[in-house]
């Protein structure tokens, strides 16, 4: 048998070491605090192996961190990226579960050669509040005429409500219905169901969907659409899949 050169055996390894480090990961653990010298950052353990999941920073940031005292559930893709000294998850999607669990309370002290690039989304100083429902850091142009249909799609946490990174698609939505005048805003939930990389299903409890749908049509009429017409509707069934898969979908139409 011929043999492979040698700069083609190298790439070749190294194609498959870049395919297994991208592989598609869902578990439960504990999250773990780990201080440096910045800012402190999250990470989770599977299988004996720790992972970054991201930084303590702004509730307006696309990370929102988990908290200790609860276990977590972990979904995204490892990368061949390094961060806090671990390979990072990224894209990630982190629940936190609502069941207490005690045991998840380790935090860690600054260790030497554990850093993080990290630059400050906004000065120092609390938000009170400002960056939370501001959805963007550089608002986008308000949309024009002529208005059609137009359908906008909220997904969530496993078991999860509204929370600090809903408003970065109800803002554009609701601005959308108040300036097409919206008639009609069709309003459906769906409720998801996660495999772990363990062979565990876990799916939300029944009556999620119809929860989240009802509750953004609360939060749609107290923002003054009192005069648009809501059709609400759920799918109650756990369809399997990642976070797109929890959500609703908001049709608005002029």
């Amino acid at each position: 048998m011929p043999r492979l050169p040698l700069i083609a055996v190298a790439g070749a390894m190294l194609l498959g070491d870049m395919a297994h480090a991208r592989e598609s990961i869902a578990f439960v653990s504990c999250p773990i605090v780990q201080d440096t010298p910045t800012v402190p950052c999250w990470l989770a353990t599977h299988e004996g192996k720790e992972y970054y999941l991201g930084v303590q920073s702004d509730v307006s940031a696309p990370f929102n961190p988990p908290s200790l005292g609860h276990l977590v559930l972990v979904e995204g893709t490892v990368t061949d990226q390094m961060e806090c000294g671990v390979p990072v998850i990224d894209p990630v999607t982190v629940s936190v579960l609502p069941e207490l669990s005690p045991e998840c309370d380790e935090m860690r002290t600054p260790m030497p050669g554990i850093d993080i690039s990290f630059e400050p989304r906004r000065p120092p100083g609390p938000s009170n509040g400002r960056l939370a429902f501001a959805g963007f850091l550089t608002p986008p142009e308000p949309p024009k005429p002529p208005f059609d249909p137009k359908l906008f799609v909220i997904e969530y946490s496993f078991e999860g409500m509204v929370n600090f990174q809903t408003p970065r698609i109800m803002g554009p939505a609701l601005e959308y219905a108040q300036l097409s005048d919206a008639r009609r805003i069709e309003v459906t939930g769906h409720r998801g169901a996660t495999r772990l990389s363990d062979g565990t299903l876990m799916a939300e409890h029944d009556g999620i969907a119809r929860e989240r749908a009802e509750e953004i049509v609360r939060m749609f009429r107290g923002a003054g659409l009192s005069e648009t017409e809501f059709v609400v509707s759920a799918n109650e069934a756990a369809v399997e899949g990642g976070p797109g898969n929890r959500k609703v979908e908001l049709r608005i139409i002029p």
